[in-house]
């Protein structure tokens, strides 16, 4: 080890809001969210719970305070990464029937489907694709059913309803609200052997016959902005956990110093590091929230920022991951449940990045429109 002590135990991430740009003040309204995340840490219903809780106060992306629903998301997957892995996709779901609801409005639609969907209960949001299974939506009498296979349906079993992506014909994808009691859907076992997310298994959904609610046209959930917006939401959790590895680390340092080990030149240059690159990070994201709610990405650009705001988030926080654990050796991972459930949900959610395929996608956005630098 560098610098720190030869113990079993990290010192504990400090239970507080992860700021982006939001006033102290502000923040502070975020704390008793934060005692309840880590009172229902491992309880998945209590988390649901906790999530509509959150969701009836909740502000949406692009209403004005992007900046602090993300500051929610990272805040609470601070605490306890599985925690926020249950609350983005809750809050997602919401701003995806708010923004479909709107489409139809700013359509001249009455759109009398919507009637039917009321946001109570506990939501999913589903839009995975795997190899030999296909989730069909076809219209029958004016109504669409859903017949098929859905994989990677996190908690499926443990939700009441989902907005989800089914295949239309030949004209792609769409989105629908679905009940997830309703007959003909049934779960597979999910066979979760992860060590990371233990509690968040993904299985596949099997739909024969159900009814569903369209949510705007084909390629719309794609297309539109949020969905661009979403995926930066899920990379603000991502930041959360690599804040707590890293307040995790710079505890232990200040530890080990104050009972007479002075950290060596490696364990703070690596704590310089970490410091750089979440000020970068959350400097990033409050530009980046600053220019959603102005109306500046709510266009084709949005999914190039989302790229490389994700990106960007997945590297440094698998950097952060790293040095730490290259600094505390290996006893932590062995012997301190924390740091091992921290570390290992941090490195299962992160792959929900693809890495260089999507530095690939973003080259290629790149090439087809004008570089920012």
């Amino acid at each position: 080890m560098n610098g720190t002590p030869a113990s079993h135990h990290v010192i504990p991430a400090r239970i507080s809001p992860v700021r982006i740009s939001s006033s102290a003040a502000e923040l502070d309204a975020i704390r008793p969210l934060l005692s309840e995340a880590q009172a229902a840490i491992g309880d998945v219903p209590a988390l649901l719970d906790l999530a509509k809780t959150v969701a009836a106060t909740a502000p949406k992306p692009g209403e004005g305070r992007t900046a602090f629903l993300w500051e929610i998301l990272a805040s609470v997957a601070a605490v306890d990464v599985a925690a926020g892995r249950v609350l983005e996709p809750h809050l997602d779901a919401a701003a995806i029937l708010a923004q479909a609801a709107g489409l139809a409005a700013d359509e001249g639609r009455d759109c009398p489907d919507f009637a039917g969907i009321h946001f109570d209960g506990a939501w999913g949001v589903f839009a995975a694709e795997a190899p030999g299974l296909r989730l069909e939506a076809k219209e029958t009498g004016g109504c669409f059913e859903l017949r098929g296979a859905k994989p990677w349906c996190s908690l499926a079993a443990h939700l009441d309803h989902a907005v989800l992506t089914a295949h239309v014909g030949d004209s792609g994808r769409a989105a629908f609200a679905v009940d997830l009691h309703a007959d003909g859907v049934s779960f597979s076992d999910p066979a979760w052997t992860s060590r990371g997310l233990r509690e968040i298994p993904s299985g596949t959904v099997h739909f024969d016959g159900v009814q569903a609610v369209p949510l705007g046209g084909s390629g719309w959930y794609f297309q539109r902005p949020g969905f661009a917006w979403g995926g930066m939401g899920v990379a603000a959790c991502w930041l959360g956990g690599g804040v707590a590895v890293a307040r995790s680390f710079a505890a232990s340092l200040q530890k080990a110093a104050d009972g007479g080990r002075e950290p060596d030149q490696i364990a703070l240059a690596h704590l310089g590091e970490i410091d750089r690159t979440l000020t970068a990070l959350t400097g990033y994201l409050a530009r980046t929230a600053a220019r959603i709610d102005a109306g500046e990405l709510s266009d084709g650009g949005a999914w190039r920022e989302a790229l490389r705001v994700r990106g960007g988030v997945a590297t440094a926080v698998e950097r952060i991951q790293a040095l730490v654990s290259q600094n505390l050796g290996p006893a932590p991972l062995a012997f301190d449940e924390a740091y091992g459930k921290r570390m290992a949900d941090l490195a299962l959610y992160i792959r929900q990045h693809h890495a260089m395929r999507d530095d690939a996608q973003l080259g290629t956005l790149l090439l087809a429109g004008n570089t920012p630098w």
